[in-house]
């Protein structure tokens, strides 16, 4: 099931910057697990949508609060909801 996380960041773009990179490889090794769907940051404001593939929402919480953002302080605030992929275009999507 897919489980949908909206984030909010703190402000602050040089802490986020300066930990992005572990950020990015523990989703790269999710993505590597099969617990990634899709991720990506807000254009309008410091934060993130991130998709994972979990049993419940307790446990896509538990991949949230592994992430090295959490453990820094990035991630202010979240809500978890699971989410049904009905439609998709992959043509759309970037690549990676």
């Amino acid at each position: 099931m897919k489980y949908a996380a909206s984030i909010e960041y703190i402000a602050d773009a040089d802490k986020v910057n300066a930990h992005r990179p572990a950020h990015r490889a523990y989703l790269t090794s999710l993505v590597e697990k099969d617990q990634l769907f899709a991720s990506g940051p807000f254009d309008d404001a410091p934060g993130a949508l991130i998709v994972y593939e979990a049993e419940s929402a307790a446990a896509a919480e538990a991949l949230l609060r592994a992430d090295p953002f959490h453990a820094a302080g990035v991630f202010v605030r979240w809500t978890i909801r699971p989410w049904k992929v009905i439609f998709g275009n992959p043509r759309l999507l970037p690549s990676v």
